[in-house]
């Protein structure tokens, strides 16, 4: 499922291709996504000029002066500019077409993508309840160190809640955590202040490195303009049950945590 490195990559790739873009229709071919697509879409941004791109967790924003759209690209949605019309293929489902003919193609395979309307992004009810952004100066070890006192939930499935931290999922909760040397079972209130910082630390380099080469690409994750992201080339757990650590030698192992596959080292992380 892209995560906020892939909606970032998809967010800086169409940004200079769309803002200045005069919307000029939308062609609804699937309707039912996650939720249903609003039939007023039309009605509320044609002839809207998109001003700027967003990004809030792992939803994209499309911003314009009547309000925004939010996307979220589900498990495996993607979009795609095309400079010229171009025949749909079977999964893709929707194109918000601007005047001169471009437009913007969202693909989503298994329809858990969605896409809504808002005049107040930051309060629509997908996004309001957001913890805060892991790149943002206000996420800090002390702040994440207040949301894990007194907690006995594992590290990583505080990691992933998104009410504490935004855009955080799977791949990079691990592999975070494996930077950081914790354990990904270890209950949220025993880490100490020092884990924390270190944690916080690696959070955000994983990020970025994964930013820097487009994201991670496991399934049918592409950006913006069809190219497939690099960074499960530096995967140092996720994924990799059986093999060797990198840093110690000894097999990664993979267990369930929230129903999810989840990867560590038994002898980097305690």
């Amino acid at each position: 499922m892209p995560e906020l490195p892939e909606v970032e990559t998809t967010r800086r790739g169409l940004e200079p291709l769309l803002i200045g873009k005069e919307i000029a229709g939308f062609e609804i071919r699937q309707p039912s996504l996650r939720w249903p697509v609003e039939e007023t879409l039309l009605a509320r941004l044609e002839g809207q000029r998109i001003n700027a791109l967003g990004r809030r967790g792992k939803y994209l924003l499309i911003l314009a002066d009547a309000g925004s759209l939010l996307l979220h690209l589900g498990m495996s949605g993607s979009l795609r500019f095309l400079e010229a019309p171009r025949p749909p293929a079977t999964h893709d489902h929707l194109d918000l077409v601007f005047a001169g003919g471009a437009r913007l193609r969202f693909t989503d395979p298994r329809r858990f993508g969605s896409l809504h309307f808002t005049d107040s992004p930051e309060n629509h009810w997908l996004l309001r309840h957001l913890g805060r952004e892991p790149l943002g100066e206000a996420f800090s070890s002390e702040y994440l160190r207040r949301c894990a006192r007194g907690r006995r939930v594992p590290i990583k499935q505080l990691l992933m809640n998104s009410r504490v931290v935004a855009g955080i999922g799977n791949i990079y909760a691990s592999e975070a955590l494996y930077r950081a040397g914790i354990h990904p079972r270890r209950a949220s209130g025993s880490v100490s202040p020092a884990r924390f910082g270190r944690l916080v630390e690696s959070i955000k380099l994983v990020l970025r490195e994964a930013i820097e080469v487009g994201g991670t690409t496991l399934r049918d994750f592409v950006d913006g303009d069809g190219r497939p992201g690099y960074f499960q080339l530096a995967l140092r757990v996720y994924g990799r049950a059986g093999e060797p650590c990198r840093s110690c030698g000894r097999p990664i192992r993979q267990i369930v945590l929230g129903q999810r596959a989840t990867y560590y080292c038994p002898g980097c992380q305690r």
